[in-house]
């Protein structure tokens, strides 16, 4: 299939999609909204952080002394900066379900050890449950819409020693990887990587990374990404273009963190609009 068709076919699978699941923030009451940051401060949120050195005590829970995480004007709009100079997160103090996450996003330019020449990395990590630290002694079991240069809309399975998070999705193997694909034979994973449909096979892990079939706008422009999360069902769109889709999601509901792992980025709308 062409990337033009698959685009089309795509487009058309969101719209009957849309029209079963959910209603867009446009056609939802303002009322029904959720907004998660309220453009003043991390309030609804609390911070975490792994150790300064990537080795040793981690500076753990509200505890940001390099000011990893502040809320500052961007392009007119406050927005949440993440410096990513310490790998860590901020986490939403309440569980959610059944909802469509909307959240606006672009890097930034500074980057950081260990990843100071590899891609902008970042990532929101949906049905967080478990402890703080369960996931690689920073984050939490879940499953990770990714926020990557050239991957953003992959998922990432994050399991740690108790919970075994796992999601099922449609897929076909292209260079010894899995590719979301509309219609694919449908494979269980309880680790790993599944990418979005048109993730480059040519993708390495350096700075300003681009693929030739990127649905993800360049450094410095802001996208829109959103998570719809129906049951035990997650279905990622960029910009508009649904990337990536799972069923048979465990867990269905859990706290929503959003990464600091290395690049400087910026948030400016986080809410959730819910679909029951």
């Amino acid at each position: 299939m062409s990337f033009r068709t698959s685009r089309i076919a795509l487009g058309g699978l969101l719209a009957s999609f849309a029209l079963v699941a959910c209603s867009t923030a446009e056609d939802k009451p303002s009322s029904e909204a959720i907004v998660l940051f309220n453009g003043k401060d991390l309030t609804n949120f609390y911070t975490y952080l792994g150790s300064p050195n990537g080795g040793g005590k981690a500076y753990g829970k509200n505890v940001d002394p390099k000011k990893v995480f502040s809320v500052v004007e961007e392009d007119g709009k406050p927005a949440i900066r993440v410096s990513g100079e310490v790998f860590g997160c901020f986490t939403t103090e309440k569980e959610f379900e059944n909802y469509k996450l909307v959240a606006e996003f672009k890097w930034g330019k500074k980057t950081f050890p260990p990843r100071e020449k590899a891609t902008r990395d970042s990532g929101i990590l949906l049905h967080c449950i478990g402890e703080d630290g369960d996931h690689g002694g920073v984050w939490m079991e879940s499953v990770e819409c990714q926020m990557i240069e050239g991957g953003t809309g992959d998922f990432i399975v994050c399991g740690g020693k108790k919970n075994r998070p796992k999601i099922t999705c449609e897929v076909e193997t292209r260079g010894g990887q899995p590719y979301y694909k509309a219609g694919a034979d449908k494979k269980e994973f309880k680790g790993g990587r599944v990418n979005w449909f048109a993730r480059s096979p040519k993708w390495t892990d350096t700075l300003d990374f681009r693929g030739d079939k990127d649905v993800e706008k360049p450094a410095g422009e802001w996208n829109v990404l959103e998570c719809l999360c129906v049951g035990d069902k997650i279905t990622n769109i960029l910009n508009g273009v649904v990337v990536n889709e799972a069923s048979n999601v465990f867990p269905t509901k859990g706290k929503l963190l959003f990464q600091s792992e290395g690049a400087e980025v910026f948030f400016r709308k986080i809410v959730l609009i819910p679909t029951k």
